[in-house]
């Protein structure tokens, strides 16, 4: 079988071992997969300093985590490592999904242009890894990464946590005002809490094969239900970068994990999809089972848990990475703006409560995924096989096909952070949506996006009134648009985000660093702005931090 060379990072023996004082850090992070090396690369960009632990050398083994949606690839793009993750990776935005060999559904997840980012990219998670970690060297003052440095112990205080750290030179203790836990599914900071994980164990069982193979599958996304190469299951196959294809199958529960790993068992399941005589390797293969199951909270003192160590879903949807990242993109400019004495904790408290609606958004979608595709009762396969048979011909029932809801970012319209819309203001970007981006011209007439010149401050969105001044309040950047070429303004060359936000003369919006709509107004009211603010409990004018 053939197996991608992991990468290995260098071990350097800590400083806390050579003769120094145990030091306290702003921010530990636990763990250097793709949400622990985000969140320390988000913290960099607000000019806080990290030190990231990982009981590892090297990135992951198998392609894992594959599928990155528009809104995590947005998130990406403003740390740093977007345009390199879209160069490498497969783009895709169509999907199809068969019964037997008939397909009766097809679905186009971004049928708008005017986007920088595609609905979706297929890259192996070493890529996405190895890329993170590359951007963290560009910050060699503010990101300090350890490999080979496994936390061993965690005791919290009031106003920190204190970590024991084994090296292969020994063991030191490291205090931080702050731990982000993004250890993993199966996290040790987690446990070593006593935190209790429920949730749900499927008791399906599915094999995932890596396969190199050079063959002319579509850059879509196939599933199929009850296909005759696999008769009685399911299927899916994607296509990943270096001719490598992720192929899934459904196996059923009394599966055996350890015979079904074995070549003579997977080859001639890959032989079936792909044919018999399309030559391949076998790249990497694994065979699940999988829960939904998250933390109660998520913040626990100063320790707070992001990604698979707080929540995980079933692989259906791409809702785990990509919900991952989403949780670094709430929970890093909060942390930042209370390590620098800008809100109260209170502000990091708020990511327990929009990450964990989050989460259950994730979950509900998975479990109800999981459902259809595995019908346990005669009443549930009595519900997919009507809706699979009524599918081809009837668009409510292609609406009820579910083999896969695919991770989209949610709305955080219910967070007490949010200011309640008044209405007046038209189209769809409503308080607590993530924003839509679109081309414009910046004040040189170059081209550029809006979420590149949103970054990651709070930001007044202004459509100004012709003759009017720029709209101006403390604390925030403005980003002013014209749908004509306008001095001191960015020209919206195509009225694209005119179009997707309202944008009549006058309409004003307060954007999170996070690029969610914070509140909007048909007008622009200094008072009605420093209220919305207030809600996030800011005490002092942040400065402007654009990505390096």
């Amino acid at each position: 079988m053939a197996s991608q060379e992991p990468i290995r990072f260098p071990y350097r023996t800590p400083p806390e071992l050579s003769g120094n004082a145990v030091r306290r850090v702003p921010v530990a992070i636990v763990g250097a997969g793709p949400v622990g090396l985000a969140a320390a690369i988000d913290l960099a960009l607000h000019g806080v300093p990290s030190v990231v632990l990982d009981d590892n050398d090297t990135v992951s083994t198998g392609s894992r985590a594959i599928c990155w949606a528009k809104r995590t690839l947005e998130i990406f793009d403003r740390l740093g490592v977007g345009d390199r993750m879209v160069a490498k990776g497969v783009t895709w935005q169509r999907g199809r999904v068969f019964r037997g060999e008939r397909e009766i559904y097809a679905f186009d997840l971004l049928p708008e242009g005017g986007h920088k980012m595609p609905a979706f990219i297929n890259l192996q998670q070493y890529y996405v890894e190895e890329y993170l970690v590359a951007r963290c060297a560009d910050f060699p003052e503010l990101i300090d990464l350890r490999w080979r440095n496994r936390v061993a112990g965690v005791a919290p205080h009031e106003d920190g946590v204190r970590l024991a750290v084994e090296t292969p030179d020994g063991s030191y203790g490291l205090e931080a005002d702050w731990v982000v836990a993004a250890d993993g599914a199966r996290s040790a900071l987690r446990t070593m809490l006593g935190l209790p994980f429920a949730g749900q164990d499927f008791e399906e069982r599915f094999l995932i094969a890596d396969v190199r193979m050079q063959a002319p599958f579509p850059n879509e996304r196939l599933f199929w239900f009850e296909p005759t190469f696999h008769p009685g299951q399911s299927a899916l196959l994607h296509r990943q970068p270096d001719d490598v294809f992720r192929i899934d199958f459904q196996l059923g529960p009394e599966a055996d994990p350890i015979a079904e790993r074995a070549p003579d068992r997977v080859i001639p399941r890959v032989q079936a999809v792909v044919g018999p005589d399309t030559p391949f390797e076998l790249e990497w293969c694994s065979v699940y089972a999988f829960r939904c199951a998250r933390l109660e909270r998520f913040v626990h003192g100063r320790v707070v848990f992001a990604g698979d160590s707080a929540h995980v879903v079933s692989p259906f949807g791409a809702r785990g990475g990509n919900g991952g990242i989403q949780d670094v993109d709430n929970l890093a400019w909060k942390l930042a703006r209370v390590v620098r004495s800008e809100a109260p904790v209170a502000l990091v408290e708020s990511y327990e409560a929009e990450r964990g609606h989050g989460a259950d958004e994730n979950i509900l979608n998975s479990a109800r995924t999981t459902t259809f595709m595995t019908p346990k009762s005669a009443a549930e396969m009595a519900f997919r096989d009507a809706v699979l048979t009524l599918a081809p011909d009837h668009a409510f029932a292609r609406a009820l096909v579910n083999a896969g809801r695919l991770s989209r970012p949610c709305s955080l319209a219910t967070s007490a952070l949010q200011t309640p819309d008044d209405g007046t203001v038209a189209g769809p970007m409503a308080p607590g949506l993530a924003c839509l981006d679109a081309p414009l011209a910046d004040l040189a007439g170059r081209p550029t996006w809006l979420l590149a010149e949103l970054g990651h401050d709070f930001v007044l969105l202004a459509f100004p009134e012709r003759g009017a001044d720029r709209p101006a309040v403390p604390g925030c950047r403005t980003l002013a648009i014209s749908t004509e070429p306008r001095e001191g303004a960015f020209h919206d060359r195509d009225g694209l985000a005119a179009a997707r936000y309202g944008g009549a003369p006058g309409v004003t919006y307060l954007i999170r660093p996070d690029q969610h709509v914070a509140a909007r107004w048909s007008g622009f009211d200094p008072a009605a702005v420093a209220a919305a603010l207030a809600r996030f409990g800011l005490s002092a004018r942040p400065a402007d931090r654009r990505a390096a």
